[in-house]
């Protein structure tokens, strides 16, 4: 999220940014994350404004992602963002960048020689920490208790650690958790030497209806468009995920499950039919203690039938801090303002902030176009979530210069949804945009309902 704040700004002005790093490199989270990660989202759509992230028009044609637009690895996102550091950041001379320091408050922090600074601050100082993602790796040992004689691994241990064992157990149903599925069953593992620890079934989106570009938009009109009307007919909570999933807009890993849990985790259908040949998936709440021969859970003591490599992908991957207003004084708060689109967030903040004059003055315009949207965790957030974006597009709507800087945004998923107006036709541009308001204004209030009865 600094990154894309960071190359948003030094591009659409002439301020100067310091950008204090804890990490060694450009990257964050990604500098920790496992070797065999993917984005589950689009390259074509990650990264900075600036600049492509991979080649943006490579298909994949081959493997569970075929026909859909490439997902970069974890390597190659560091090296992506590297790259954008070299090669377009420092160049413009107008960025200080400090690596491997410790920001102390206020304007101070130290870096890895010792030395204290001082930046004196002409405008805010911005905290790009504030959803700050924490993997596995980042953590000191799982959550439960680990008996003698049990090895438990983290998913960067886990190619090192995997040969030779004749059982594994993965430990959360989150997309981490799904990763390390997915891989070792990649691998030739036969999915009956697996195990699934599983609190929580999770709805999933689906990647093929999150595809930029004009070759994905027919598909994704009509995702939207299915998806209006399974709000609008739906008689009820049930009766609107059970709409979503027959439309392929949700999917979920067992149809005899009622899930609870949603944290945007995008699959292929092609991932889902890999995943569902894992038979052994144990839904009795979380681990409490591992031994050598059972497994303590919150709803009971199952046994263990065979040595098991247990892959730890407990943690969170979505902070759920309270909302704060982004921008406040002399300080900008980077939260998501389309509900799980980070990196697009801070790019529009920074633009946000760019365009709308005075940096104090004008706060309260900003804040009323950067409202943030907390992450999500049950299934009626993906109601709340989707009130909230159509809530923003509404406002966003409103102003030309800011719709054409959508359409324009790589970042932005909805880019080719966007019509182009003709200058000299100001009619046609005010008729669609009051059709569309009031398209999502319906929306919004049937929506409204049904969070208000479930």
């Amino acid at each position: 999220m600094g990154m894309a704040f960071v190359d948003t700004l030094l591009t659409e002005t002439r301020d100067t940014v310091v950008l204090v790093d804890e990490n060694h490199q450009p990257g964050g989270h990604w500098n920790a994350v496992y070797p065999f990660v993917r984005l589950h989202q689009p390259s074509a759509y990650y990264g900075v404004n600036s600049q492509a992230l991979g080649n943006e028009d490579a298909i994949d044609t081959a493997g569970p992602n075929e026909g859909f637009f490439e997902l970069a690895t974890g390597h190659e996102v560091c090296a992506y963002y590297d790259q954008v550091m070299r090669r377009r950041l420092l160049p413009t001379g107008r960025l200080s960048y400090f690596p491997a320091a410790r920001y102390l408050g206020g304007t101070t922090f130290r870096t890895l020689d010792g030395a204290e600074h001082t930046v004196t601050v002409r405008k805010r100082v911005v905290d790009a920490t504030y959803l700050l993602t924490v993997v596995q790796s980042m953590r000191a040992g799982p959550p439960f208790a680990v008996g003698d004689g049990v090895d438990v691994v983290t998913p960067n241990d886990l190619p090192r650690r995997a040969a030779g064992r004749r059982h594994y157990t993965i430990v959360g149903g989150g997309k981490t958790g799904m990763d390390c599925c997915l891989w070792l069953l990649r691998n030739g593992v036969p999915a009956e030497r697996l195990r699934w620890i599983m609190p929580r079934d999770s709805w999933l989106l689906n990647r093929a209806n999150i595809q930029p570009g004009q070759e994905f938009v027919k598909q994704l009109r009509d995702s939207i468009s299915t998806r209006m009307v399974a709000i609008t007919e739906a008689a009820s909570l049930e009766d609107l995920f059970t709409r979503l999933e027959a439309d392929q807009n949700l999917l979920r890993l067992d149809t005899t499950v009622q899930p609870t849990m949603y944290h945007c985790a995008i699959v292929s259908l092609g991932e889902l039919e890999q995943l569902r040949l894992i038979d052994d998936v144990v839904r009795m709440g979380h681990i409490d203690r591992v031994e050598p021969d059972r497994l303590v859970l919150d709803d009971g003591t199952i046994p263990v039938p065979a040595p098991s490599l247990y892959v730890d992908c407990t943690t969170p991957g979505l902070p759920r801090p309270p909302s704060v207003p982004v921008f406040d004084g002399d300080r900008i708060t980077l939260q998501s303002v389309r509900g799980c689109q980070q990196v697009f967030s801070a790019a529009f903040i920074a633009h946000v902030e760019a365009a709308y004059g005075d940096p104090i003055q004008n706060d309260a315009v900003r804040n009323d176009l950067c409202e943030p949207i907390p992450h999500p965790d049950v299934p009626i957030d993906w109601l709340r979530i989707l009130f909230s974006d159509n809530r923003a597009q509404i406002r966003w709507l409103k102003d030309p210069e800011l719709i054409d800087w959508l359409k324009s945004s790589r970042l932005n998923v909805l880019r080719d949804l966007f019509p182009t107006f003709p200058a000299d036709r100001p009619r046609v541009r005010e008729k669609a945009v009051g059709a569309l308001t009031v398209a999502l204004d319906k929306t919004n209030e049937r929506l409204a309902a049904l969070m208000h009865a479930g």
